[in-house]
């Protein structure tokens, strides 16, 4: 006889009650209590922890770095290149003007070095001259000295045979007339100064002024677009209302704006940093303490200017209602920043001075003035207080277009609609 023993019920699973709802303009829960960390910083940092180990960032921060490396390294390597110059010569004479050539292209350019080659002739300096074996020949003409070349005779070359020609001729001009080589140059000596003591090369200004729009014009565009990508994503996906029954938008708002902001900056800086490593091993290694001031300017700037350049395009985001509305509703944010950079090495003179005063086009303007000594003391300030007004307006404006707008699900939303619409 078999006996049947009773299956046990089964067991069912604990149930628990509903974590208990937050109020999203609190942040407390029903019983009053408070989360210690506010939603702004969390969702700040995890705006920087998914920036921050992104592959995509990551590679293109580090090839940017090596680009900048690189720039560094070929100076350093263009400046200890030797260049050696060979001159065709059919007379002793012409041998001893290549010979003073020589010592004065030394004492300007330790790089460059120039030697004479003695031919028999014409013929023979031509074919030297022809097959690149010599820069150029040296001969006397029919009034001084000719340096003929198959191609362009290179400048350092022609200032140093030129002033040797110069010294020479004066000496002997000196002897006949029976005074000095002191004596005939005297009183015409041309010293280049300014009022500030500064020294700075135009063309060095220029260079670090397109420098600074393009470090300003990537950072905007590639965190910007990525902010307003995000938001829409979120929004497009419903997400974002959900997100907004636990935290207020404005935090929502702020951690977005403040996590991009840092990473940029950070990226910025290092981007920055290793730039004027790289001015240290080149040419303009002498200008670095004036660059290195002209960089913490441009690092204060941006850090306002991108403030409020992030949170229009968190605004743009919230306008558009699927991926494909980003080009519009971003585009008066994308035009601001390609003029800025035209404008970088568009503008001089007065126009140069009205745009650093200008919120946006200051960021690289006003330290490519600050660069060039061309700014008192309390212009800079003064500029930054505008740029940091310009930002509060932004930010005020931009908030609020962006709660109203963030929810709506009625297709693309115009600036004006967005701002028109009731809370």
């Amino acid at each position: 006889m078999t006996t049947t023993q009773p299956t046990p019920p089964a067991r069912l699973p604990r149930q628990h009650p509903p974590a208990p709802a937050r109020d999203p303009h609190t942040d407390a829960g029903p019983d009053g209590s408070r989360s210690d960390t506010p939603p702004w910083l969390i969702v700040a940092t995890r705006e920087i922890v998914v920036r921050a180990t992104n592959r995509a960032f990551i590679i293109s921060t580090l090839l940017t770095i090596v680009l900048i490396a690189g720039f560094g390294a070929f100076s350093l390597w263009q400046s200890s290149r030797t260049t050696t110059h060979t001159v065709a010569v059919t007379a002793p004479e012409g041998e001893r003007l290549v010979s003073d050539a020589a010592a004065t292209a030394r004492q300007s350019d330790d790089t460059v070095a120039i030697e004479a080659q003695t031919v028999a002739g014409e013929p023979a300096a031509r074919a030297l001259v022809e097959s690149g074996d010599a820069a150029a020949w040296l001969h006397a003409g029919d009034d001084g000295w000719t340096l003929t070349s198959a191609d362009e005779v290179p400048l350092s070359l022609r200032t140093a045979v030129e002033s040797a020609v110069r010294s020479a001729a004066l000496e002997t001009n000196a002897a006949s007339a029976g005074t000095s080589v002191e004596a005939l140059e005297r009183g015409t000596t041309v010293t280049v100064a300014r009022f500030d003591g500064e020294a700075i090369d135009d063309g060095f200004v220029q260079v670090a002024t397109v420098a600074f729009a393009l470090l300003f014009l990537m950072a905007a565009m590639m965190f910007g677009q990525q902010i307003a990508a995000s938001v829409v994503e979120e929004k497009q996906s419903r997400l974002v209302e959900i997100i907004a029954t636990a935290i207020p938008l404005r935090h929502l708002l702020a951690g977005k704006v403040g996590g991009n902001s840092v990473i940029a900056l950070g990226q910025v800086v290092l981007f920055a940093a290793v730039g004027l490593v790289a001015v240290s091993f080149s040419e303009w290694s002498t200008l670095l303490p004036a660059l290195s001031t002209a960089v913490v300017w441009f690092v204060l700037y941006f850090i306002v200017g991108f403030f409020a350049l992030a949170c229009l395009f968190a605004v743009g985001g919230a306008l558009a209602s699927r991926m494909e509305d980003l080009q519009s509703t971003t585009a008066p944010m994308t035009t601001a920043l390609m003029l800025v950079y035209f404008a970088s090495f568009g503008l001089s003179g007065t126009a140069a001075v009205i745009a650093s005063y200008v919120p946006i086009a200051s960021v690289v303007s006003m330290p490519a003035r600050i660069l060039a000594g061309e700014t008192a003391w309390w212009e800079p300030i003064v500029s930054l207080g505008i740029m940091a007004g310009f930002a509060a307006v932004t930010v005020v404006i931009g908030e609020k277009i962006y709660r109203r707008s963030l929810l709506q699900t009625r297709g693309r939303l115009s600036w004006r609609e967005a701002y028109a619409t009731p809370e």
